[in-house]
Order: structure tokens, then C-alpha cells, then sequence
């Protein structure tokens, strides 16, 4: 059955699904795509090398989520305030070209462009994880996840504006991007993307990681696998689209206790953002 649009905020029906954040691999492959993004998690980040940093980055990412999405609103303000902090110290200047990018080029997490490719590409995968696991949306389900998902331009302190507002300008910002010729697969990228596929991990979360390679591979895009030069058959496929299906009949009979995050089975409010984030210097 078809998800429509919903008198409850979408973003909580759909992030209230545990198993969205399985489409999140698929979201990091096509940010490391972008060269200055690539950059930017390489210098300050550790998760490639370290599988306890490559968990707490997990588990933060996922409760910054929860936080933003269901509250409540002081706990959301402070996850806000800390994005915004971590935000302040990802920045620097390139060492070498990267991509179309030439030596001495600078970045920044504040950023306009990297925070709205960010966030296209987080979004795109979560609905396609929705849809894969769940049930499937239609076109003005999609829109009104959009239109909802704008309230991180306040809480990212990007410009209104900034995001996306239908379904359809999601895709044309991501065509758009491909064909500035700003995402490319370096060999920085294709580095990091190895650590994303397959995590330093202890030996009593290999098959936990093969899980994570083998669904990642599924819903990726084929330009993107194309771009990694990630094997992928066609016989892969079929067995990936057999097991999604299913998987969603049997998620859909799960009680939401197992389903949900706690937040969610609260049905508080969507938390609204404040007019300003404090930051570092600010």
C-alpha cells in the first residue's frame, strides 16, 4: 500500500522506522563523491581507522536525528547547538587539486553548497530505504517529506531557501550538481568509501558488517556503483529485490515497539527550531 500524505508530520512517520538508517551508507557513498566533502571528513574525522570512532559517529548521527525530529525542544536546541560547534572546526584549504578542485581551494562545513548536497543526498536515501523496507510513497508524500525536511536550513543556520522544497527540485539539485562536474570519485573518496563498505570492526561484528557492505551495494544508485567501480550483477540484483520484499512483509508485522524509536511511540510535536543557533564566536 501506498505511504500518502499524512496529518502527522511525514518526517516523523517516515524517521520513526529504525531501519531508515540502513539507506544512510548509500547517502555517505554519494557525499564522499563530492571532493570537498571527501576532504572535509578526511581531515577531521577518524571513523576510517578507528571502528569505536566509526561507531560513535554512527550513534551520534542517528541521535542528532531523533533529537531534531522528535524532541523535545530543548533536546533538540542543544543537538542543534552541538552541530553547529563541530561545524565551526571542519574547515580548511586543499593541499592538492582533488577533482575539479585546485590546490589551495578552501571548504567549509557552513558551506551553503556542501550543507544542501548533504542533505539532498540524506534525504533521497532515506525515502529510498523507506520504500525498500517499508512501504512505497507517493509523489505528494515525497513532496510534503521535503517541504518538512526544510526546517534543517534553521537548525544547520543555513539560508532559507537553501533546500529543496518538492520532490522534484530534490532530484533536478542532485542532476544539477552531477553536471556542474563538482562530484567525482577520487581516489580520497574511493579510500574512504572502502572504510564506509567495510568498518575496522571487532571479529564479533563481521557478520554484522557484511550485512551493512552487502545493503549499501543494494540500494546505491548504478551511477554511483559505476563511479566506485563496485561489482554489482544482475543476479545480485534479483536476490536483493526478493529479499526486500521480503524483509517489508516481515518488518510491517513487527509491533512499532521494535519498529519505533522510543521518541516516536511518544507522538510529541515536531520540535521547532529558534531563530538562531549558537555558535562558536557568535
Amino acid at each position: 500500500m501506498t505511504e500518502r500524505v499524512s496529518e502527522r508530520p511525514l518526517v516523523q512517520v517516515i524517521n520513526a522506522e529504525r531501519i531508515v538508517v540502513l539507506g544512510w551508507g548509500r547517502a555517505i557513498l554519494a557525499q564522499l563523491a563530492h571532493p570537498l566533502v571527501a576532504a572535509g571528513v578526511a581531515d577531521h574525522s577518524r571513523f576510517a581507522t578507528d571502528w569505536r570512532s566509526a561507531l560513535c559517529r554512527f550513534r551520534a548521527t542517528v541521535d542528532a536525528m531523533r533529537a531534531l525530529t522528535f524532541g523535545p525542544p530543548a533536546r533538540a536546541i542543544a543537538v542543534a547547538e552541538r552541530i553547529a560547534r563541530t561545524h565551526d572546526r571542519v574547515h580548511g584549504i586543499l593541499p592538492e587539486p582533488l577533482g575539479p578542485y585546485p590546490a589551495g581551494t578552501r571548504y567549509s562545513a557552513h558551506d551553503p553548497e556542501l550543507l544542501t548536497w548533504v542533505h539532498v543526498t540524506t534525504i533521497e536515501a532515506t525515502l529510498v530505504a523507506y520504500e525498500r523496507f517499508v512501504a512505497p510513497l507517493d509523489v505528494r508524500a515525497r513532496d510534503q517529506y521535503c517541504a518538512e525536511a526544510t526546517a534543517m536550513e534553521r537548525w544547520l543556520g543555513a539560508p532559507p531557501g537553501t533546500f529543496p522544497r518538492s520532490w522534484a527540485e530534490l532530484e533536478d539539485t542532485i542532476a544539477r550538481v552531477q553536471r556542474s562536474g563538482a562530484i567525482v570519485v577520487t581516489p580520497l573518496a574511493r579510500r574512504l568509501a572502502a572504510a564506509v563498505l567495510n568498518p575496522p570492526q571487532p571479529w564479533w561484528l563481521g557478520p554484522a558488517a557484511r550485512a551493512w557492505r552487502w545493503l549499501t551495494l543494494g540500494l546505491l544508485p548504478a551511477w554511483l556503483r559505476e563511479a566506485y567501480a563496485l561489482s554489482w550483477t544482475e543476479r545480485d540484483q534479483q536476490r536483493f529485490d526478493r529479499w526486500c520484499r521480503i524483509f517489508c512483509t516481515v518488518w510491517r508485522a513487527l509491533p512499532t515497539r521494535v519498529r519505533h524509536w522510543p521518541e516516536a511511540r511518544a507522538g510529541l510535536p515536531l520540535p521547532v527550531p529558534p531563530d538562531r543557533i549558537v555558535r562558536v564566536g557568535a
